[in-house]
């Protein structure tokens, strides 16, 4: 619970606000996530426990859904900002080429550089990713003014990519790292990263739940 609300609840209901998505699914596992959301009244879809991540379970429910592009909000992300979510989208929409695309952040927090639960992303000039990884990427030898960028847990996927994805097998990076998005990368696809000015504060651990939880 979160200010009296549960985590998925906070989530399902900010991505409900982008102007741009049409329809909203939590995709889950387990009996207790999806009995919450039917509670609430949203809609839930019981998928494999088999899945070994997030898009490959979100890849389950695409194979029966109408629609050309997927947008996976991560369930932990309860204060993802919605306008950061069509951010997100709009590449796809104006870039018919252009398969997967997701958001990053400028790290203004020293903190959260070493913090492993804090995803740092690199990218070109063109802002497509080079890596994504829960170390400090890149290593600055001599520099002490750096900056670095953290990756915001949303996806945005052409169906038919996604399809095709979810059907590779884990890599050896995404699997050292725990990274789904590595995945992509080692198999040669392109992911737009969408600079945002809109922070979004992830919940993983019970010292984030402290942090927002009002007593």
């Amino acid at each position: 619970m979160i200010n009296g609300k549960t985590m998925i609840q906070r989530v399902y209901e900010q991505a409900l606000k982008s102007k741009l998505i049409d329809y909203v699914i939590a995709a889950t596992d387990d009996k207790r996530i999806y009995n919450a959301v039917m509670d609430f009244g949203g809609n839930a879809e019981m998928t494999s426990a088999k899945h070994k991540s997030g898009t490959d379970r979100i890849g389950e429910l695409a194979k029966r859904l109408d629609c050309d592009i997927i947008v996976n909000v991560q369930g932990d992300e309860p204060f993802i900002n919605p306008s950061n979510i069509d951010r997100a989208i709009e590449p796809l929409l104006l870039d018919n080429s252009l398969n997967v695309s997701t958001l990053c952040f400028k790290i203004k927090n020293k903190d959260e550089i070493p913090d492993p639960n804090v995803v740092k992303v690199l990218f070109d000039n063109n802002h497509n990713a080079i890596y994504f990884s829960r170390n400090p990427v890149p290593y600055f030898r001599d520099s002490s003014n750096v900056i670095y960028y953290k990756h915001i847990g949303l996806y945005v996927y052409r169906k038919s990519y996604l399809l095709k994805l979810i059907k590779l097998k884990q890599t050896k990076a995404e699997k050292a790292e725990m990274l789904e998005q590595l995945r992509i990368l080692e198999n040669g696809e392109k992911i737009k990263v969408v600079e945002t000015k809109i922070d979004s504060i992830s919940i993983d651990t019970k010292a984030d739940l402290k942090r927002f939880r009002i007593k």
